[in-house]
Order: structure tokens, then C-alpha cells, then sequence
């Protein structure tokens, strides 16, 4: 009797242990961590270096490879931190533009209302031809929309731009598009003029629209040349424009750019956005079947019967520090009936939006994570920053999205990132009230982002911009 008490104490004893061990791996001191280098805001990027190479450059027709430019460069004389608060105020207006419309449940809204040039839309853009002979223009690139469309001359009003307005009548592939034109049916909103020319409006939240006649043209990516793109010629654009010609809209409706040229580029296109802070590389977009990374790990597409722009995923969880964030389920982000909710990839979002109580827990978890840094005042719309002026480096808890047949393990920069240059970082995610949550640019930093269309799937390729 005496030795089975002993030996139930002893295994109580041994219980208590690894009670004590396995509960230990919480403990700020325990947890999975990996290196941020301490760096200031990068620098404004340069228009110059940005086009350096030139149109006529030879390339090769089959992989179309683009140099993908951040919106900054379009931004004269400011300095890095004028350019950090311009960029926050664009992700609000963006934020803002694309939820907006998600809150009126049921009511059927159009997904051209958050597309295109509007303050708060699209960070990225690149050097397209358009017509015959070609003229070079910026566009911006932009997954959450669909129409593709550029200002026109004649102007009833235009915005200012980097470029001559295109001016049409001089191009010999330029051709309206009929009124009763099966193109001109899948606008949202679509007119007729006097001689029978299918018209385009597209509006934006703020107030800003672009107006004008819808028509066809030759687009030249370097020396690749796609007939027949369905676009708006805009002779009437009027609001908070910024100074590129119009926007490539990359979304999944039926008048974006990879669905129109699907069967030239197989309904696939990738794009690498680069940390400008820790690499001098360009960013890249491809289109076709060599964008499609060996690396990327996929997760199946999911369709919002009320919305057909934009690209849902299913998010089902998120860890930091190697453990699963308790309150983060995929319960969070499901789509309901009405259109609401979800998680969406946006290359015109800069940080990541979760809806409100699974940004309070994520937020939360990494704070116990990272207790070890000094603490700084909220900045703008983050309420976790840190003090790590003085240091070169510092540890910092692992964050990975658990994506339904992908984890994206993200790299420290994706996540804590420089909000001035005095040494003060940010957790760069935020909580939304709106049912939406969006997976915004920052977080996309150094992968290659995979679309396929035809497969259904969006795939994250770490190390993706070399």
C-alpha cells in the first residue's frame, strides 16, 4: 500500500511537471521569435530610375514581365515622413471606399463604385502603350477593380498628368463600341450617345468619377501587343486623381483586364511587391503561365454571390509566436448571405484590416509576445508601437496567416514597421468595424502573389521578387 502511494506521488509529481512545461511555451520567453533589423522609413523612390528601361528594350513576347512602380514616385518633394502619413490617408480612403458599400446589405451595389484612381486607390503602377503607333502613359494596377480606363482628348475635364492626354482620333486600332454590343450590357452603368457609341461611368465614394465613351484599343507592354481591350476613353474626370493616366483593373469581373484577355495570358498573372526599405530591386508583375511561382503555396478562391470583383480566400486562423491566437476563427470571416464579411487580397490596401475581435485578440497575443520591447505612443490608426530607437536589432514573435491549404509565414518587416525616423515601429495590422476584412500590401511585401483565375486559387511564393 505504502509503495502505491508512493508511486501516485510520484506520478503526480511527474504530471505536475509537464503541466508546468507545457504550459510554459505561453511565456513571453518561450515563444517562436525571429530577427527585425531596426531601419528608418525608406526614401522617396525616384520617376527617373523608376522607367529606366526603355520601351523598345527587347524582351521576350511569351513572358510578359512588367517593373511595378510604388505611387510615391509620383510625389514630388516630399519627404519620407510627408509620404508615410500620404499613404495612411489613402489606406483609410481606400478602407473606407471598398466597406462602404459591403454595409448595405442585400442592396445589390455596383463593384464599380470602389475601382480605379480615386485618393485611396491603387499603389502601385507601371508604363503601358496605348493605340496605334503606341503612346505611353502610367496606369495604375489595381485588384480591386474591374473597368480598365484612361482620360481622352478632347477633355471636357481632365486631371493632371504625367503624360499627354491620348488623344484617339490619332490612333488607327482605336474603335467605339456599339450601343447593343454585348461589352456594352456588362457595364454597371452604361449610356448612349448621339451617334450610338456605348458610354461608361465609373464612380468612386468620394465623390470623383470618370465619364466617356467605351471602346476597344491596342495596349503594348513593352513589346508585347494585346489587341482589342475593352476600355473607357474618359473625356470627363473630374475629383482626387492622382497624376498617372488612368488604371489596368486586375479584378475578377467580367470587364477586367485577365479575364478579357484570358485566353492570351490563361487567366494567370502574379505580382512581387518589394519592401523599398531593405531592397533596391523593382517590384514585377507577369502575366501568363509564367507567373505562376513553383514555390507558392495555394488556397482555393471563394465566390461572393453579391460581389464578383474582388478576390475572397478563407482565412482560418492566425499564430503568433508558434501558437494558434485564441478568439481567431475562421467563424470570423465567413461570408454570409447578403455579401457581408469575408477576407479579401487587395493590392491597393497598404495595411491589413481584420474585423474588430479578431484584430483585439491577434493584437493582444503579440503584445504578451513582445513585452520584452519598450512601448511608444499610438500612431495614426495603430495602437501597438514600440521604442526601438538605439538598436540595430531586436527579436520578435513569429506571426503566420493560416490560409486554407497555406501558411504564410510572414517576415518581421511585413508586420513592424517604421513610422518615423526616430526609431518608432508600428504592428502594422488594424481593426475594422466593418464585417470585411481586407489583406493589405504590407503584408504581401517580398512574396510572389499568384492570381489564377482558371484554377480558382491565389498562391504566396516566399522570397518571390528575385
Amino acid at each position: 500500500m505504502e509503495g502505491k502511494r508512493a508511486n501516485n506521488g510520484l506520478l503526480f509529481l511527474l504530471l505536475a511537471i509537464s503541466f508546468t512545461l507545457s504550459t510554459a511555451t505561453t511565456d513571453p520567453f518561450h515563444f517562436q521569435t525571429q530577427t527585425l533589423l531596426v531601419h528608418s522609413l525608406p526614401h522617396p523612390p525616384s520617376l527617373s530610375k523608376a522607367f529606366s528601361v526603355s520601351e523598345s528594350e527587347e524582351s521576350d513576347p511569351e513572358a510578359l514581365s512588367l517593373q511595378l512602380h510604388h505611387i510615391d514616385a509620383l510625389s514630388l518633394n516630399k519627404t519620407p515622413e510627408q509620404l508615410f502619413h500620404l499613404r495612411l490617408q489613402r489606406d483609410s480612403a481606400r478602407v473606407e471606399a471598398i466597406t462602404a458599400p459591403a454595409r448595405r446589405s442585400g442592396s445589390g451595389f455596383s463593384s464599380s463604385i470602389i475601382s480605379g484612381l480615386a485618393q485611396g486607390s491603387g499603389e502601385y503602377f507601371t508604363r503601358i502603350g496605348v493605340g496605334t503607333p503606341a503612346k505611353y502613359v502610367y496606369m495604375v494596377l489595381d485588384t480591386g477593380s474591374d473597368v480598365v480606363w484612361l482620360q481622352c482628348a478632347p477633355c471636357r475635364k481632365c486631371y493632371s498628368q504625367t503624360d499627354p492626354v491620348f488623344d484617339p482620333s490619332k490612333s488607327r486600332s482605336f474603335a467605339g463600341i456599339p450601343c447593343g454590343a454585348p461589352l456594352c450590357r456588362r457595364l454597371d452603368s452604361s449610356g448612349c450617345n448621339r451617334k450610338k457609341v456605348c458610354q461608361y461611368q465609373v464612380s468612386y465614394g468620394d465623390g470623383s468619377f470618370t465619364f466617356g465613351d467605351f471602346s476597344t484599343e491596342t495596349l503594348t507592354f513593352r513589346r508585347t501587343r494585346v489587341a482589342r481591350v475593352a476600355l473607357g476613353c474618359g473625356h470627363d474626370n473630374e475629383g482626387l486623381f492622382v497624376g498617372a493616366a488612368g488604371l489596368l483593373g486586375l479584378g475578377r469581373g467580367r470587364l477586367s483586364f485577365p479575364v478579357q484577355t484570358g485566353r492570351r495570358f490563361n487567366q494567370k498573372f502574379s505580382y512581387c511587391l518589394v519592401d523599398r526599405s531593405a531592397s533596391s530591386k523593382p517590384s514585377s508583375v507577369v502575366f501568363g503561365d509564367s507567373a505562376v511561382s513553383r514555390t507558392a503555396r495555394f488556397t482555393p478562391l471563394l465566390k461572393n454571390p453579391k460581389l464578383d470583383t474582388f478576390y475572397y480566400v478563407e482565412l482560418l486562423g492566425i499564430s503568433v509566436g508558434g501558437a494558434p491566437v485564441r478568439g481567431v476563427s475562421a467563424s470570423l470571416f465567413r461570408i454570409d448571405p447578403s455579401g457581408n464579411g469575408g477576407v479579401i487580397i487587395d493590392s491597393g490596401t497598404s495595411v491589413t484590416r481584420l474585423t474588430r475581435p479578431a484584430y483585439i485578440a491577434l493584437r493582444d497575443a503579440f503584445r504578451v509576445g513582445a513585452s520584452h520591447l519598450k512601448r511608444a505612443p499610438e500612431f495614426s490608426l495603430f495602437d501597438t508601437c514600440f521604442d526601438l530607437s538605439g538598436l540595430t536589432e531586436v527579436k520578435v514573435p513569429t506571426v503566420v496567416l493560416h490560409f486554407r491549404g497555406a501558411d504564410v509565414s510572414l517576415p518581421a518587416t511585413n508586420y513592424l514597421i517604421p513610422v518615423d525616423n526616430s526609431g518608432s515601429f508600428c504592428f502594422a495590422f488594424a481593426g475594422t468595424m466593418s464585417g470585411l476584412s481586407i489583406i493589405g500590401n504590407i503584408q504581401q511585401q517580398g512574396f510572389r502573389v499568384v492570381y489564377d483565375l482558371a484554377g480558382s486559387r491565389v498562391g504566396f511564393a516566399p522570397r518571390g521578387c528575385a
